[in-house]
């Protein structure tokens, strides 16, 4: 069964079946370009849908077959409040704050804050005719939302120097060789690539998904010592659920686990 609400041209699908949620940039007639109202929706569907027990996965993506999105209304820009501009890192962070895996699901143009937003996905599967841009040097201006920073942390200051200050376009094969790019596959096989993720995810204990997570991304902020220390506490923490238990049980007894994120 999937149910569908629409917001500020962006659609999200939910399908019990699958244990998934796909959030869709709906606007594909102007490149799925998102505006501003469409950033603060797309943080309050997050909140919904890490609230929704029946949602296990959530998968974001673009309309049509052009682009996943060619960034934001640049007109809106001179409309909003500096102040305002300055949170708007707050809302593509969506993503990473969700305690569920996030697959960014990309194709064609995937630029400025559709970039940004990819980045703060845990995963990212994208066509081979994905090209990855923040083209903000063009504007005379600098990506605000996460961009700098989540693109030299996962690449290094050299390449993220090298893409970001020169306003480069970067194709599908070279972003997953710097690191950018979970996989990459043919345009035809994105789909069913997207959706063989997601059915493996929602295999997982959602306790330890959310704990593995929040370690992950606790840790990348710290020193080593600081990490080992979170993910020493985290691990014994899950030794106490019934996941763990039910995890154990099964290998024992050679089956496949039923885990209830408790």
């Amino acid at each position: 069964m999937t149910t569908t609400t629409q917001y500020d041209h962006i659609r999200v699908e939910k399908n019990r079946e699958t244990q998934t949620a796909t959030i869709l940039f709906d606007r594909p007639e102007k490149m799925n370009y998102i505006s501003m109202l469409a950033r603060k929706q797309f943080a309050e569907i997050f909140e919904e849908l890490n609230d929704d027990e029946g949602v296990r996965v959530i998968i974001v993506k673009g309309e049509g077959d052009k682009c996943f999105s060619a960034g934001g209304s640049i007109p809106q820009f001179m409309e909003t409040h500096p102040e305002e501009l300055s949170r708007l890192r707050v809302n593509v962070a969506a993503p990473e704050r969700s305690p569920k895996p996030v697959i960014a699901q990309l194709q064609g143009y995937t630029f400025g804050v559709g970039f940004e937003i990819a980045m703060a996905c845990d995963f990212r599967i994208a066509a081979d005719d994905t090209l990855l841009g923040l083209p903000e040097m063009n504007l005379g201006m600098i990506p605000g939302s996460g961009g700098t920073q989540r693109v030299a942390r996962a690449v290094g200051l050299t390449r993220a120097k090298d893409m970001i200050m020169r306003a480069r376009r970067i194709p599908a094969e070279e972003a997953y060789q710097w690191g950018l790019i979970t996989k990459v596959v043919a345009k035809e096989e994105l789909d069913n690539e997207v959706d063989q993720l997601a059915a493996e995810l929602v295999r997982f204990s959602p306790l330890a998904q959310r704990v593995c997570k929040e370690v992950l991304n606790a840790a990348e902020e710290g020193p080593l010592s600081t990490g080992l220390e979170i993910e020493g506490r985290a691990y014994g923490m899950l030794r106490c659920t019934d996941d763990f238990k039910e995890g154990v049980d099964a290998f024992v007894e050679k089956r496949k686990p039923s885990f209830t994120g408790k």
